[in-house]
């Protein structure tokens, strides 16, 4: 008998029948162990359990007596097994310490960071005829973004500016509604600075404009150096600031030209990355006029590749910084030959990564290749849902979720004599996570009944593995628990790290079918280095990225 055909027999009335979840036997045993004789956890025995099984160190006996205010019984002076059950799977039991808030150092040079950034933020679909909208941009801001990119474009008429993806059918919006938006919600989620990246097609007159619209827009929020950085601001120091990111124009390009003809060989031959050099051209007003138009001067990071190779696009300038942008192809490539070169510039420079061209139906790609390697601003299609965009929302629930993660120092070391770091090569193992995955409920309260199975409760197992650099990267799955819309798996993993500054956890939960491929009911990615001990609830969260309302998974974790 096929296993449809015993389900519509044997469990077509089940589906309607919920069980209460039941506490696994390894929390009723530590129950037992923190209670007395009556079954009751005392506030003092709570307060030892959040040290020694919890790790939590600095939990107070208030604390434990907070609990048992929310979740015992009046009748009761403590917890019995069925409210500490229900303590440890509640929403106040998260994986990340939410009282830790932002506690990077946040006054080292944005150079530092890994920063949250989107591609074609202004997109609502796909990159060759989804409309473009300030939506996006306004959603990713609320979710963290800090980099927001606008390709402007003359409009129709040329003499007003566009947001489109160019070449395209995609549907323009104006690039002052973009701007106002970003104005109003830039700040509501983080105060941490916003970089707007523009990809600029525009002539002089309509560059002007743009200036015109960018001051006016964002007044005092505005960062905008006097002269070329020769370091990155801290994210601390430009709180609540707005900065452009862009090439310089073309008027200036041609201006600084002129200098290098009349200069020396030698100098001509240090200053051929167009874009990134940044001279006042002293001497000849009608240089001085160009240096100074306004559009220029708004420009607070210089963007550009240059006309050399990639050696010449990693050359790091001591006095000046600026920002490359690479493909992911590019970068691919260039991590075979120049790996080194690439984190030696990133502690000072900004090394944008960018999705190739061929992904017009807003994907992703592996964003482990560009963190790697110290890239501050690797861009994703914030509407291209998936395993990379999963990864991409986990690395930023690091750090209070403000959009900025210091890099680790491994990649950061710039000593003369400093070894860099190389990704591939073998390391020591730091740590090994210790994962048990206890059990999930919920989906019977998110999905309607008949979503996994029509004639029976669904067949639940976890996939539970690691993101991060290659020594590191394993994935492991549970058993599938048939039937039950509250699986136990009581299993556990042990997930040696070489870099555990840079790993991720990641958690997805599928329901086994036999003849159709598995479906999806739910995922989460966690910053190993910011996983509290313990025993903790673990939200789950659709294929967009918003969390269930009542799908958890309780699982332990230990670094042994």
């Amino acid at each position: 008998m096929s296993k449809q055909t015993y389900k519509v027999g044997f469990f077509f009335r089940r589906q309607f029948t919920m069980a209460a979840a039941e506490a696994p036997a390894d929390i009723k045993n530590i129950s037992n162990r923190y209670s007395d004789d009556g079954g009751v956890m005392s506030a003092e025995k709570l307060h030892r359990f959040l040290i020694e099984v919890q790790k939590e160190k600095n939990a107070s006996l208030e604390d434990a007596q907070a609990i048992i205010n929310n979740h015992g019984d009046p009748k009761h002076t403590g917890l019995k097994l069925d409210d500490f059950f229900k303590y440890l799977f509640s929403d106040i039991n998260p994986p990340l310490d939410p009282k830790l808030g932002i506690h990077h150092d946040m006054t080292a040079p944005l150079s530092h960071y890994y920063i949250y950034t989107g591609h074609n933020s202004y997109l609502t679909g796909n990159q060759l005829s989804s409309d473009c909208s300030d939506v996006p941009i306004i959603q990713a801001l609320q979710r963290g973004v800090r980099v927001i990119e606008l390709d402007i474009w003359p409009n129709s008429d040329e003499d007003d500016i566009d947001v489109l993806h160019g070449r395209t059918l995609t549907a323009p919006v104006p690039l002052v509604k973009c701007l106002r938006s970003i104005k109003e919600h830039a700040f509501s989620a983080s105060e941490y600075p916003v970089v707007i990246t523009l990809e600029d097609h525009l002539k002089p007159d309509l560059q002007e404009k743009v200036a015109e619209m960018i001051t006016q827009t964002f007044g005092d929020m505005l960062f905008s150096p006097s002269e070329c950085l020769k370091e990155l601001p801290s994210p601390e120091s430009l709180k609540k600031h707005v900065m452009i990111s862009t090439k310089p124009p073309k008027e200036y390009l041609q201006s600084k030209e002129v200098k290098e003809k009349a200069d020396s060989k030698k100098e001509a031959e240090d200053d051929t990355d167009e874009g990134e050099d940044d001279e006042d051209n002293e001497g000849d007003p009608k240089s001085e006029k160009n240096a100074a138009s306004e559009y220029k001067c708004l420009i607070a990071i210089h963007a550009g590749k240059g006309k050399g190779g990639l050696s010449d696009w990693l050359r790091v300038d001591p006095n000046k910084v600026r920002r490359l942008s690479l493909s992911e192809q590019e970068l691919e490539k260039a991590v075979d030959t120049h790996g080194k070169e690439i984190i030696r510039f990133t502690q000072q420079n900004l090394l944008r990564i960018y999705p190739k061209g061929i992904r017009v139906d807003s994907s992703n790609y592996d964003p482990f290749v560009g963190w790697m390697h110290g890239a501050q601003m690797v861009a994703f299609n914030m509407q291209g849902y998936g395993r990379s965009l999963w990864l991409m929302h986990g690395m930023f629930r690091a750090n209070g979720g403000c959009g900025y993660v210091k890099k680790p120092d491994l990649l950061l070391r710039a000593g003369p004599n400093d070894e860099i770091f190389d990704p591939t090569k073998d390391l020591p193992v730091k740590t090994t996570l210790k994962v048990t995955i206890y059990m999930g409920d919920g989906w019977d309260k998110s999905f309607d009944q008949t979503h996994f199975d029509t004639y029976s409760p669904p067949d639940f197992y976890a996939k539970v593995g690691i993101a991060g650099v290659p020594a590191d990267e394993v994935k492991k799955r549970t058993k599938t628990m048939d039937d039950n819309w509250i699986p136990s798996w009581n299993e556990q993993f042990e997930f040696p790290l070489t870099v555990p500054e840079l790993a991720l956890l990641r958690i997805k939960v599928l329901d086994y079918n036999l003849s159709d491929k598995d479906e999806f009911a739910g995922q989460t990615c966690l910053p190993v280095a910011e996983l509290r001990q313990g025993i903790r609830a673990i939200p789950l969260y659709d294929r967009k990225g918003e969390k269930y309302s009542s799908v958890k998974l309780l699982m332990r974790f230990e670094f042994i």
